[in-house]
């Protein structure tokens, strides 16, 4: 289904609420998205060329990697899992999951022959194969300085501040496991007013210097050192905030729920906001369209929107696998074009390459860049990694599109 800006619960005279959430780096799916692009990135860090499709999925006391690689590089599994828990935060054997104790299991087998003769990495740069077949999709709107949706930002910077405070020791307290949830309010012309409701699920020590940890002192300091540095000019005397909804959240982690890769994709894109392909993008190489092509489609999207020529871009993708060019490509502006949709389009084919292979090339993703993707969101993040935020192609755009 797709999913339509004025469809959230209806507040009167047009204006209605969009909630998103987000996770902490700590939280069991990411721990398992970050091992996953962790080992990505080790083997296209020795071999840019290296295939790889892994995945991890973490419990109590242990951790399962399984996949497919073809490389000539060499992968140590045990030491990458060990040491990205390690840096996360699982350090304590009271957190029945922790970098030392942990069991670490893997299968790994040579990637397919008939996904790499899809593929046909020896060939031209033209001539690469999608490594797959699927849908993705790239979104932008005019609704913050980075072009992402306000409810997904706020709720990645939430995540991204309480994993800072627990490492720094402002929090001293806090455990590597959390959640985050942001509802906005936008009116009827869909621009964001405020927060109405802020929701964190913040894991914590069971007691502190001698003293049980109360909920009231979990919800005083994550006001003061998280929920106010980073949403403090949306929030207002109406603002509900929610802090660990059942008033304990000692035992977290993957001990408490069962982690596995690629199962939190609206997380890693837009909150929601905008369609979704169902591809995950962790624990892949970039010839696996699913996350490259998805890359693509928000670097598409986002200039479009820092042109000018839309407000509010949608843009899919579709391949099929071995075959380098899409199948389609298809633009949503939801009303916000400034010229018609298929001249959108036709600016769309003349300005970026799509070929798989030229996604790879013209995005440099044969990079070890990986792992920093695995939370927080692989949008919105201007960082020199995040080759696919740069607007380095609206002006050309705005001047073609004579807007």
């Amino acid at each position: 289904m797709r999913y339509q800006r004025n469809s959230g619960e209806a507040m009167g005279s047009g204006k209605y609420l969009f909630t998103s959430e987000s996770v902490t780096e700590g939280h069991p799916d990411k721990v398992c998205d970050q091992i996953a692009d962790a080992i990505v990135d080790d083997l296209i860090s020795q071999d840019p060329h290296s295939h790889v499709a892994v995945e991890a999925m973490a419990t109590t006391g242990l951790v399962v990697v399984a996949g497919e690689i073809t490389t000539s590089g060499y992968c140590d599994i045990d030491y990458i899992v060990r040491e990205t828990l390690e840096k996360i935060g699982y350090t304590k054997p009271e957190y029945h999951f922790d970098s030392k104790s942990v069991g670490v299991l893997s299968s790994i087998h040579s990637q397919s022959p008939d996904i790499a003769l899809g593929v046909k990495e020896e060939g031209e740069l033209e001539e690469i194969g999608a490594g797959d077949q699927g849908i993705m999709f790239g979104y932008a709107v005019r609704e913050t300085p980075q072009l992402m949706p306000l409810p997904i930002m706020l709720a990645n910077q939430l995540a991204k501040r309480l994993a800072q405070v627990r490492k720094d020791g402002t929090i001293p307290y806090l455990r590597p496991d959390g959640k985050t949830q942001v509802t906005v309010e936008y009116d009827e012309k869909n621009r964001p007013q405020k927060v109405t409701t802020v929701v964190i699920a913040a894991q914590h020590d069971e007691s502190y210097q001698g003293a049980e940890i109360e909920v009231q002192r979990i919800k005083k300091d994550l006001q003061e050192h998280v929920i106010v540095p980073v949403i403090g000019e949306y929030l207002d005397e109406k603002t509900q905030i929610i802090v660990n909804g059942t008033g304990r959240f000692v035992l977290g982690g993957p001990a408490a729920d069962t982690g596995l890769t690629g199962r939190k994709i609206i997380v890693d894109t837009y909150g929601g906001m905008a369609s979704h392909g169902g591809g995950c993008f962790s624990g892949k190489d970039p010839t696996k369209v699913d996350r490259s092509a998805s890359y693509m489609a928000r670097y598409i999207a986002k200039n479009i929107v820092a042109a000018g020529i839309a407000d509010r871009c949608e843009v899919q993708l579709a391949y099929v696998i071995g075959v380098p060019d899409p199948v389609s490509i298809f633009v949503e502006t939801f009303g916000t074009e400034k010229i018609p949709k298929h001249k959108i389009v036709d600016l769309v084919r003349g300005n970026f390459r799509l070929k798989a292979g030229q996604i790879i090339a013209d995005l440099g993703l044969r990079r070890p860049i990986y792992k920093k993707t695995a939370s927080y969101g692989h949008f919105g993040r201007e960082e020199p990694e995040f080759s696919w935020e740069r607007t380095d192609k609206a002006e050309k755009l705005r001047q073609e599109a004579g807007i």
